[in-house]
């Protein structure tokens, strides 16, 4: 007996050894039939042969569904073989194999075939890969899947949800799986207590289904349950409050981007402009300096991208601050007490300094790589997201303000800054080399208008008219706050910056600047001292 049940083990585990050896090796087997018959069929068949590929193939197929739904799926006609086509540089189509990313050299446009692949195709891939997301993906991932099925929620899109809620998963997806049933049943559902129950679960929802589908019924003439449009309507009612909400809150944070631009380029000029009464117009071109000290180092740190902005920014200050401290010990010392003069002079510098840009780097924009980490964007809700750069920016500009205010609240130099700034004479006879000072003050004005360009050479390209395209705003920054104060920096920078985004959306990017500037005009008609005006002695 004990042989005989030791026997029938034995044949048990041989025939289940057999069973998932045979499995495994018809599984390949068959998705290489599959292969070969995506080459063979028509555009209407390939949908069927994509189903069965995602069943037999599972995440393996993955490189080839992302292929074909980039439109870079070949053929060779001749052996077969499937391969992902991009073109080089010189125009050549490169070859390279689906699964495994070989490079299979040049191939002639006569011996490769693609497969089309028309919109109902596409549609179709990416719920595949949605699907594929779902199974197997991250949870930013499932995430991510979950809201592309919002737009497809077929039968078999549900059944995979289910699935998936069924495990353990997070809060916030099985939130989104909620409410994807709850669009079904808005959908499909007769019953008028659950339709309701279903768009009250739909309410306040930002996702673009959400409100496509509401708008759909509030619509629809076919729809006769009175009760079941005033619910949709209602709900649209509370989405767009929100959505005009974080409208206006996406419209701030670009405000206080631009503000914290403004404040970058306006501080130094504020510092130049209000202790020794310069009007500097090649303030720009520093921030140009700024700006094309970044694309050098990047140039000499090609494999450390990453780190270049740490390395730029001092190289920056100390490129701009020495270039600042010569034109103030050449030119500017010697036109002391006349502020036109003054004008004349360092409009003369910035065009110098615009054309030696010219000659050395070309008149073309120079394109500044921006690092990883401050690439993307947060995103907030499907409306409102924060861009990195952007959000690092404000913070970096932030920073810069206060350490300057630190430098010349609580340093030597910041002490016979405010001295000279108050009555330049005095300073003079209680021993204070004032020439001394003034070359250090230009300096750290232009050296911060060269860290402003490490800024913008993350948001724009840096090219010789970059510093010109930031002049004006500059001064206006300046008078706005108030000539030599530097919290009216940061509150002019950042309101003028507010007030720019708020009026781009209704009436342009051109014609909010006219609006700022005429409306600047009039406030300084009331107050020509600006915001905070100087008290005291150096209000003289």
């Amino acid at each position: 007996m004990k042989q005989l049940l030791l026997s029938g083990c034995l044949l048990f585990c041989l025939l289940l050894v057999s069973t998932t050896w045979a499995q495994s090796e018809s599984a390949p087997a068959a998705v290489d039939g599959l292969l070969q018959q995506l080459t063979e069929a028509s555009l209407r068949e390939v949908g069927s042969v994509v189903e069965q590929l995602e069943r037999t193939g599972g995440e393996s197929m993955r490189p080839l569904f992302e292929t074909m739904l980039a439109g870079d799926l070949y053929y060779h006609r001749q052996t077969g073989a499937l391969m992902a086509v991009d073109k080089n540089a010189e125009g050549d189509r490169i070859g390279r194999d689906v699964f495994s990313g070989a490079d299979l050299g040049v191939q002639s446009r006569r011996d490769i075939k693609k497969i089309r692949v028309n919109n109902r195709l596409r549609g179709q891939l990416r719920d595949t890969l949605a699907r594929l997301d779902l199974r197997h993906g991250s949870t930013a991932e499932q995430r991510a899947a979950v809201l592309a099925i919002l737009d497809e929620l077929t039968e078999q899109n549900m059944r995979l949800l289910q699935r998936v809620a069924d495990t353990d998963v997070n809060g916030e997806l099985r939130e989104l799986i909620g409410l994807a049933e709850a669009m079904v049943q808005l959908r499909d559902s007769s019953d008028r207590v659950v339709r309701i129950a279903a768009i009250e679960t739909m309410s306040g929802r930002l996702e673009n289904p959400v409100r496509n589908q509401l708008r759909r019924v509030v619509n629809d003439e076919r729809e006769s349950d009175a009760a079941v449009k005033a619910a949709a309507q209602k709900a649209l009612d509370r989405i767009d409050g929100r959505m005009a909400f974080f409208g206006s809150m996406e419209q701030l944070f670009f405000g206080l981007s631009l503000g914290s631009v403004l404040l970058l380029a306006g501080i130094g000029l504020a510092i130049t402009f209000g202790v020794m009464g310069v009007i500097n117009m090649a303030h720009g071109e520093m921030i140009m300096l700024g700006a094309y000290t970044t694309y050098v180092i990047q140039q000499l740190m090609p494999n450390a991208i990453e780190y270049s902005l740490l390395v730029a920014v001092p190289a920056a200050f100390l490129v701009s601050g020495s270039v600042g401290v010569a034109i103030e010990r050449g030119v500017i010392r010697h036109l002391q007490g006349r502020p036109l003069e003054t004008l004349l002079a360092t409009f003369g510098i910035s065009l110098i300094l615009q054309q030696a840009v010219r000659s050395i780097f070309s008149p073309l924009n120079m394109q500044v790589v921006t690092p990883a980490w401050m690439s993307g964007s947060l995103q907030i809700n499907p409306v409102f997201s924060i861009t990195f750069n952007r959000f690092y920016i404000l913070l970096f500009a932030l920073a810069v303000f206060i350490s300057l205010v630190m430098i010349l609240k609580k340093s030597s130099l910041g002490l016979n800054v405010r001295a000279v700034s108050q009555n330049r004479n005095m300073a003079k006879a209680m021993g204070v080399r004032t020439e001394l000072v003034d070359a250090m003050t230009f300096g750290l004005g232009s050296g911060i208008a060269g860290v402003a360009g490490v800024a913008l050479s993350q948001l724009t390209n840096v090219g010789p008219n970059l510093g010109q395209s930031y002049i004006i705003d500059s001064f206006m920054v300046v008078v706005f706050g108030g000539v030599g104060n530097l919290l009216g920096t940061l509150v002019g920078g950042f309101s003028l910056g507010v007030a720019n985004k708020f009026l781009e959306p209704a009436t342009g990017a051109v014609l909010a600047n006219i609006i700022v500037l005429l409306c600047l005009i009039l406030f300084i008609q009331k107050r020509p001292k600006g915001l905070f005006p100087q008290r005291g002695r150096a209000a003289e």
